[in-house]
């Protein structure tokens, strides 16, 4: 129904992508979604992999972020301005945050195994025993337990009065494609003007079903509406060190593991 103006009311569920092919069929699906988080749609220049110090080594993950003058971010570093949120669970591994808070980023970790509820670590760097989901708890289970450790990234903005994060960093071990449709569908991209996600192939994730080319046509859907937010993929990390499964599959050459970063064009 083109030409009908938006509706602004709160969305339901993400707009699927036409089939890739008439067949309908995984390999259709499997090529169109491998082929769109390998390329690039717009080029950064100055990108830190790994961190904004020298320390490249490889046990480290890519998190990269664009640092170009024309997104913002480096003149939010350089001003002290910059926050980050990074969510994760349980990883040992936090180079990118400690990076990030050395060069003046107010950087928010939230992770459920922290062990008190919130630590100033350093000068600049938060813990937070809280787990991001793309569920608030229930108002009964709340009521009993107020103080319950699982919120909706939006929930956590509002609680901290946080309007902005400049850099969102997502390690959910499979959860993050129901956080990042959450995400889309109450409007918290908007606040957000890098998004650097891990992604997960090996299963169709947390309360992800259907036939196998549904579920890559639905991870299609979701990556095209970051797009038609004018969130554009600078980097794209194929993990080789872990296992090569697709939907528990050995096919297409495909890493189980990839982590994509993407930069909000409309940031200011």
């Amino acid at each position: 129904m083109r030409g009908r103006p938006r509706r602004k009311g709160p969305r339901w569920h993400i707009d699927l992508q036409p089939w890739a092919g008439p067949a309908q069929s995984l390999d259709e699906e499997a090529w169109r979604f491998l082929r769109y988080i390998s390329t690039a749609q717009i080029a950064c220049n100055h990108m830190n992999t790994d961190s904004l110090a020298t320390d490249s080594s490889p046990t480290h993950k890519p998190w990269s972020v664009c640092l170009d003058d024309r997104f913002n971010l480096a003149h939010q570093i350089r001003n002290k301005q910059c926050r980050l949120y990074s969510l994760g669970l349980g990883s040992d591994d936090t180079h990118f945050e400690v990076s990030m808070a050395n060069n003046g980023c107010e950087v928010h970790r939230f992770d459920p195994s922290v062990k008190s509820a919130h630590i100033l670590e350093s000068q600049h760097l938060w813990y937070h025993r809280l787990s991001i989901d793309w569920r608030d708890p229930h108002p009964a289970v709340a009521a009993q337990k107020p103080h319950s450790n699982t919120r909706k990234l939006g929930s956590i903005l509002n609680e901290f009065g946080h309007h902005k994060i400049d850099v969102l960093k997502a390690d959910l071990e499979s959860a993050e494609w129901k956080v990042l449709e959450n995400l889309i569908l109450e409007g918290v991209l908007e606040r957000i003007g890098q998004l650097i996600f891990e992604i997960h192939l090996h299963w169709p994730g947390f309360e992800v079903s259907g036939s196998d080319s549904s579920v890559v046509r639905f991870w299609y859907s979701l990556l095209k509406e970051l797009e038609q937010k004018d969130f554009r993929l600078f980097h794209s990390y194929k993990d080789l060190s872990k296992p090569q499964l697709f939907l528990k599959k050995d096919i297409f050459n495909a890493s189980s593991c990839y982590t994509l970063s993407w930069v909000n064009t409309r940031w200011k």
